[in-house]
């Protein structure tokens, strides 16, 4: 069972850490670590194999697929189509993947509040709506459901019960497995393209579904907690495992910013950078500072690319495969999983063309915006920009960004769900370090340090549990209050009201406090514009472009914290070819605690 699995795949949707990338790559590949994984933990006989009970239950399904394809062609317009979507499909479906004949559920009530959930199994809810029925809107009006979306209605049901954690909501065409998210600041879930899957006869896809949204994945022994079923096994097991993978973040952007700086103190064409250090003309700091700027734009670019941000809507696609082809992060990458590289330094040439490009001007050879901002300008890494670099120190610091090592296996990391948390926990670390040149041998090593920038700066990374604390006793009753105030003019003031609102961070760091506000502020803003309880992951995107366009602001005493923050803020704010100066003049570096007065600021 070695079906790769393709990140970039329009059949599979990760939304949020519901379960990592990571982790569906080692279900996918039948990892003999991971446990749950054997024909016996899927209640087969131990002479039945998994792939031939999949193959099995696709060869079924592929049938039923087209026989409820032809049977939508006459379905009349007036017919909503549940009875037929659940009878024809779905059922047929969840019958192969262990549940049996699913029957019709009593409606869940909690707290006063009333969930029509079609089915369930056990402790799971399952909700099977019309392929008629969008999962991220409002039903109509003659749809069981209230006023909240199939998505919303289940979503908000496992965020209230201590009984149900996760759940499956489908109309026929879309697929997804949500888990109980209230303690998360984003939307979390796994989306299957169901129509995608059987239309192009994905096997890989179906594998990868049948696997995880098996009936014995959410099965409870008598009397057992849904913490005990194998898909919060797995998802524990992810949540440990990503720790371990963050500090293996951390230790390799430290071997990247080594290998950097020694491949370009090593090359031979760069004696003006060996003049400015050994005269004092470039402080020692300063190159480590460059460096680290440099790394992070390979960060952004690893994430920016994997996420398809890069390039406008309206890129033209010859010039866009032009830089995926030949410029792109994605092809060192590839070459630095093959390749040690050589003495030439043709590679980061192609790098610096692109990280010229992606300053003020932009190149619309290669499809790239101007994103302008400190981090992407010359000034940035003044001592590197006409600097030269081996091919093999550049793919050696790109190794030690890709890719982790878990014992004997190399594993990619996974920037498409990067968190922009993360990454200021990885900047943290950073702080610790101090360089230290050697340059008649051409070495550059980071140690630890103690009275480093980190003390200097006041730079320290606030735990999650803090943040959300802070979010609730300030934030939260603030946003409260406006949209109460607002209420009885409408919706369109509600949605002023909390646009209008300013959150400052006055120490603002790598923007883990002003990415939860935003996300917080965003939530609020897209029930209020869409009057659902869980709206759309779409609303919600929309709502956190608009909450970090208009709502936030920082300081900080650190200029390179103040980089990343903004770098953080567009990670977030989802919007391909934007700039990073949109948020200039909001995110400031400076000192917050000068005990400034109208009379000085006059002055």
């Amino acid at each position: 069972m070695k079906n790769r699995l393709r990140q970039t795949s329009l059949n599979l949707r990760s939304e949020g850490s519901i379960l990592p990338v990571d982790l569906l790559q080692r279900i996918n590949d039948g990892d003999p670590h991971l446990r749950g994984l054997t024909p016996e933990d899927y209640h087969l006989p131990p002479s039945v194999r998994l792939n031939e009970a999949i193959n099995h239950s696709w060869t079924r399904l592929l049938g039923a697929w087209q026989s409820f394809q032809v049977a939508l062609g006459k379905l009349p317009e007036t017919d909503l189509g549940t009875t037929l979507t659940r009878e024809r499909w779905l059922l047929p479906l969840f019958q192969e993947l262990g549940y049996g004949r699913l029957t019709t559920a009593r409606a869940i009530e909690i707290e006063g509040r009333t969930f029509p959930i079609s089915h369930g199994w056990q402790q799971t809810p399952i909700h099977l709506v019309s392929k008629r029925i969008d999962l991220d809107k409002l039903p109509p009006a003659k749809a069981p459901g209230g006023r909240l979306s199939p998505h919303g209605l289940l979503q908000d049901l496992l965020n209230r019960s201590d009984a149900h954690l996760w759940g499956i909501v489908s109309n026929g065409l879309q697929l997804r497995l949500l888990r109980n998210n209230l303690r998360l600041s984003r939307q979390a879930y796994l989306e299957f393209d169901l129509n995608a899957i059987f239309d192009s006869q994905s096997f890989a896809d179906f594998t990868l579904l049948w696997l995880l949204c098996h009936q014995s994945r959410v099965e409870l022994a008598d009397g057992a907690p849904p913490q005990t079923c194998w898909l919060e096994v797995w998802s524990k097991e992810a949540h440990e495992l990503g720790a371990r993978a963050l500090d293996q973040l951390r230790n390799g952007v430290q071997q990247a910013i080594e290998a950097l700086g020694r491949g370009f103190l090593a090359h031979p064409a760069n004696q003006r950078l060996h003049d400015q250090l050994r005269s004092g003309e470039l402080d020692r700091q300063d190159y480590y500072r460059q460096l680290l700027r440099l790394v992070y734009r390979l960060l952004y670019l690893f994430v920016a690319e994997d996420r398809d941000l890069l390039f406008s809507p309206e890129a033209d696609e010859t010039a866009r495969q032009r830089y995926l082809d030949y410029y792109s992060v994605s092809r060192l990458r590839r070459l630095a999983e093959r390749r040690v590289g050589t003495r030439h330094h043709d590679l980061y040439q192609a790098l610096r063309v692109v990280m010229r490009g992606l300053g003020e001007e932009g190149l619309p050879a290669l499809c790239l915006p101007a994103l302008g901002g400190y981090l992407f300008s010359p000034q940035a890494i003044a001592a590197l920009t006409d600097g030269e670099i081996a091919n093999q120190h550049l793919l050696e610091a790109i190794r030690a960004l890709a890719f982790l090592h878990d014992g004997q296996t190399r594993r990619t990391v996974d920037y498409r769900n990067l968190r922009s948390e993360e990454l200021g926990s990885v900047y943290e670390a950073l702080l610790e370090l101090h360089p230290v040149i050697h340059l008649d041998a051409r070495q550059f090593s980071l140690t630890t340090a103690s009275g480093n920038e980190r003390k200097t700066t006041g730079s320290y990374y606030t735990p999650e549990s803090l943040v959300q604390c802070l979010l609730d006793s300030a934030l939260e009753p603030v946003a409260v209050a406006t949209m109460n105030r607002a209420a009885p003019e409408g919706r369109e003031a509600i949605e002023a009201a909390l646009l209008a609102l300013k959150v400052v961070d006055p120490a603002c760091g790598s923007g883990h406090f002003l990415i939860a506000a935003a996300h917080r502020l965003a939530r609020h803003l897209a029930k209020a514009r869409t009057d659902d309880g869980e709206p759309s992951p779409e609303e919600t995107r929309q709502a956190l472009r608009d909450v970090i366009g208009h709502c936030l602001y920082g300081v900080d005493l650190n200029p390179m914290a103040v980089e990343l923050c903004k770098v953080s803020l567009w990670m977030e704010s989802l919007q391909p070819g934007k700039p990073l100066s949109f948020l200039d003049h909001r995110l400031r570096c400076g000192n917050s605690l000068i005990g400034a007065t109208p009379a000085l600021l006059k002055e």
